[in-house]
């Protein structure tokens, strides 16, 4: 490595005056709609802060006004739901940025340190915050969603995550982390930050916690030590910045790119440099149970045998089974066959490795297996492993020795079910019956629509007029979450005298709230305890997807129980990846989540050691249960509706796997639970005894 070379940064660099980046005060009073005034435009009218669209949905962020597409540099809360037409941004008293709509309650775009007193969208892209004695207390450059602007930095720690699509802004699947290492590496969301799961990184481990990724305005990217030491440079200096923006961004596909976009040309984004070509090295690009192939240049998402994708034309969806195979243990003389998938590598997850095997004596092995669904050989280990796979890819070069075997149907056995499987068919309908179906469906859905959009104005008009006549819990709690001042929560809670268990964020205390003058109730209050304001925002996020399922039971629940352990979490409740110690998300609540959902459905707590043994874990018996089809059981046999008690069964299944990558968002639940999307097959869980 070249030796180090020290430099002085000139104050303009540590300091970057406002007038130096062309500023523009914005009014305090102004205010900003998505369908008239919709942004405030830098000087140069090059960047813009305020809603843009993709699609029929608004989100706030920075943008560029000019370019094709609108490309996007920033956005606030992008995995909340899109923001409806009647939203408007404005300045509070204290100068703080407020997001409203008549649909949810206001949110805070910005919320300075202290009192703002101006505010300016920068031709840097920069949207900032100023105080009386101009000094920024807020700016966008400090929390980077997907990508850096020149003049920005990368800090020790800080994460771009990818978006979803170019059209979909809310989080993707793959993220580049600055970690505390000196290294710039890039993962998939949710695994380990480990060389066995990340795909890149810029190969300068042991340098410290404090290297910093930097982008220049004439396109220079590196890595920078302490003491101002170049650590690494991906490009050169001195690149063209006359009329020139360069952008680095994670991009949807996974790649880590430095782009170009000449102002005063208008021409399409072009690729300066990119961290790797291989567009099939990020993990998990083609979805569970689907493998990237490189063909010539372009990554192309194969599925399985006996797969197929579960969205036709998006690769990164993943693949699921063409058949409906039973379960061996219901069905003892299910026959599989098993097709081999050459030169390809997965992720190393097995359940269960033998050894001194032969190749045929592996498959035979897994055949046996009931759990087996899949099975690598490489000549000295053979590894069973359970579905989804992930994280697979076409080896360069074919120079893989390790081959794997997958179950698939047995079209020799027949097609009547009698071998454990059900092909999935596609009927065949005549042209007239598409129409009749088309037209049908059309004149049935206008007319639900007409009839659902009276019922919601009736229904909204009078939760609004109910509210100042009765109180805001009488008609609030059954319509979304309400905030509370502090001192509200101090006065329901008896200055948070009695605790009752703790949460990953803080610990949980009993309260009572007054419904009226002659009835009270029973609630349950967490405080927060040393969250960052990146937790905040999730933790806000998840609260307010879970207020707009608009079901009583999910909105109003209780902790119902007072053990509590060393790990920060209510027992039954906590997600695996807390015993493990690996890097806790957001998905550790979608566990819990779950968890819950499985006690509203059954009716019992998550561990119950009063009952038999097989029954005393929730969690394992439902699995159980659902595997063997006797989801009667949970319910007591009961007459319900048993494709709803399928469908709400199968989205807690989903929450409560082991593996929090695999757990959807909460706003997926809520479509889930919905019945907007389709919940798939889960599958199989590990073992549940084992988490708690």
């Amino acid at each position: 490595m070249a030796a180090p070379i020290f430099f002085l940064l000139p104050l303009a660099f540590l300091f970057v005056t406002a007038t130096s980046q062309g500023q523009k005060n914005i009014s305090l009073t102004d205010a900003l709609t998505p369908t008239s005034k919709s942004s405030w435009l830098s000087p140069s009218g090059v960047f813009a802060f305020g809603f843009y669209q993709r699609g029929n949905s608004y989100y706030v962020g920075v943008f560029l006004p000019g370019t094709p597409n609108k490309t996007v540099v920033w956005t606030y809360n992008r995995d909340d739901p899109p923001l409806p037409t009647n939203s408007t941004l404005h300045f509070d008293g204290s100068g703080r940025i407020v997001l409203s709509s008549a649909q949810a309650q206001d949110t805070y775009v910005a919320a300075p340190s202290g009192t703002t007193a101006s505010a300016s969208m920068l031709d840097s892209g920069n949207f900032v915050l100023y105080d009386s004695n101009q000094d920024i207390i807020w700016q966008s450059f400090d929390t980077p969603t997907d990508a850096i602007l020149g003049g920005q930095r990368l800090l020790a720690s800080q994460e771009l995550h990818s978006s979803a699509s170019v059209t979909d802004p809310s989080t993707g699947l793959f993220l580049a982390i600055m970690q505390l290492d000196g290294v710039l590496a890039l993962y998939p969301e949710g695994t380990p930050f480990t060389a066995a799961y990340g795909y890149w990184d810029s190969q300068t481990p042991n340098n410290g916690a404090n290297v910093t990724l930097h982008l220049e305005d004439d396109g220079f990217l590196y890595l920078l030590k302490p003491q101002g030491v170049y650590l690494k440079n991906f490009t050169s200096q001195g690149g063209p910045n006359e009329d020139m923006i360069y952008l680095a961004r994670i991009d949807p596909d996974g790649l880590f790119r430095l782009y170009s976009y000449n102002i005063t040309r208008k021409d399409d984004w072009s690729v300066v440099w990119s961290a790797t070509t291989d567009g099939c090295s990020p993990k998990g690009i083609c979805g569970l149970n689907g493998f990237c192939v490189n063909m010539d240049v372009n990554p192309q998402c194969q599925c399985l045998p006996g797969f197929t994708q579960v969205k036709v034309g998006n690769g990164t969806a993943g693949c699921e089974r063409n058949f409906t195979a039973e379960s061996c243990k219901t069905n003892p003389t299910a026959r599989y066959d098993i097709q081999p998938v050459s030169i390809t590598i997965w992720e190393d997850a097995p359940y269960s490795t033998l050894t001194s095997l032969t190749s045929e004596e592996c498959v035979a092995a897994c055949q046996q297996d009931c759990n087996c669904e899949a099975v690598t050989y490489n000549g000295q280990s053979c590894n069973k492993q359970r579905l989804p796979l992930r994280f697979g890819r076409r080896v360069v070069g074919g120079n893989s020795n390790s081959v794997l075997y997958v179950k698939v149907f047995d079209d020799r056995s027949g097609e009547d079910g009698g071998n454990g499987f059900v092909r999935k068919e596609k009927e065949k309908y005549t042209g007239r019956d598409i129409l009749i179906a088309v037209a049908s469906s059309i004149a049935f859905a206008i007319v639900m629509l007409v009839v659902s959009g009276v019922i919601v104005h009736k229904n909204r008009v009078w939760v609004y007029e109910m509210l100042p006549k009765e109180g805001f819990l009488k008609t609030i709690e059954d319509v979304a979450p309400r905030s509370f001042s502090f001192e509200d929560l101090k006065k329901v809670t008896g200055n948070f005298s009695e605790e009752i268990g703790k949460g990953a964020f803080g610990t949980v205390y009993k309260g009572t709230l007054m419904r009226n003058l002659h009835g009270s109730k029973v609630v349950a209050v967490k405080k927060l305890e040393k969250i960052s304001s990146e937790g905040e925002s999730e933790f806000q996020a998840e609260v307010k997807t879970i207020g707009k399922t608009h079901h009583r039971n999910l909105v109003r629940l209780l902790d119902q129980t007072n053990t509590t352990t060393g790990i920060r979490g209510t027992r039954g409740y906590v997600a695996p990846e807390w015993h493990k110690n690996l890097r806790v998300t957001v998905k550790a609540d979608v566990y819990s989540f779950g968890v819950v959902l499985l006690e509203i459905i059954c009716g019992r707590r998550s561990v119950d050691w009063s009952l038999p043994e097989e029954e005393a874990v929730l969690e394992e018996w439902v699995y159980n249960c659902y595997q063997a089809g006797e989801l009667d059981k949970l319910v007591d046999y009961q007459t319900i509706d048993r494709k709803q008690l399928e469908r709400m069964v199968t989205i807690a299944l989903w929450c409560i796997l082991e593996e929090p990558s695999l757990r959807p968002l909460m706003r997926k639940v809520l479509l889930m639970l919905e019945g907007t999307v389709d919940v798939p097959i889960p599958p199989c869980p590990t073992s549940f005894l084992s988490v708690i």
